[in-house]
């Protein structure tokens, strides 16, 4: 695993757990040789895990839309900064360029750009891992909700699976190390649900 994309948070959050957590993964990161791709921004969460990884000697790639660098949020002291025309191309880059996608806490742009790798994931267009970093219980309402979802047969459980759980970077990592693609076929899974409502 050569880069590793990390959605998070542009603000630093309500606890200094979180900002410990952004510096933690990054050292974690450059220390087992994965480069960092992210947002390309120097505030928030986003600035932390990013220097934490260029003082640990990592490498980061940041992609960050025009519109964003206009404002003056760029993270120019990067090893390699890319600036695209919108957040499609830099969604589409992150995941090119990346081998596998951890979410931090964060916000709303956090939560949709890992629930659509995921969706990718679930159908078919990619094979790599993705994970939730899961600081403080951040993310337990979530992780409830999925479970939630899957009673609900919204989910296939295999699917849900694809989304591995871990509240630190190396045990997050290890997770990665064993993960292996899910093979269900997101057409078929539907198809069968809808035969067997015509039964009821």
């Amino acid at each position: 695993m050569k880069r590793i994309c990390v959605f998070c948070g542009s603000s630093p959050g309500s606890r200094p757990e979180y900002v410990r957590a952004a510096r933690h993964l990054g050292t974690v990161l450059a220390n087992n040789g994965i480069g960092l791709v992210y947002g390309g921004a120097k505030v928030g969460m986003m600035g932390y895990l990013a220097s934490a990884v260029l003082e640990s000697g990592g490498e980061v790639t940041g992609v960050i839309p025009k519109g964003l660098v206009d404002k003056e949020v760029a993270f120019f002291g990067l090893n390699d900064l890319r600036i695209v025309e919108t957040m499609h191309e830099r969604k589409a880059l992150m995941s090119e360029l990346s081998d596998g996608f951890i979410a931090l806490p964060g916000g709303l742009g956090t939560i949709e750009e890992f629930f659509e790798i995921v969706t990718w994931a679930q159908l078919g267009f990619h094979k790599k891992p993705c994970g939730l970093l899961n600081i403080n219980n951040y993310y337990d309402n979530i992780i409830n909700f999925l479970e939630h979802s899957v009673s609900q047969q919204f989910i296939d459980p295999d699917h849900r699976s694809m989304i591995m759980v871990d509240e630190t970077p190396e045990g997050l990592l290890a997770k990665f190390d064993r993960y292996r693609p899910s093979t269900a076929d997101k057409a078929k899974i539907v198809l069968k649900m809808m035969d067997s409502m015509t039964k009821v």
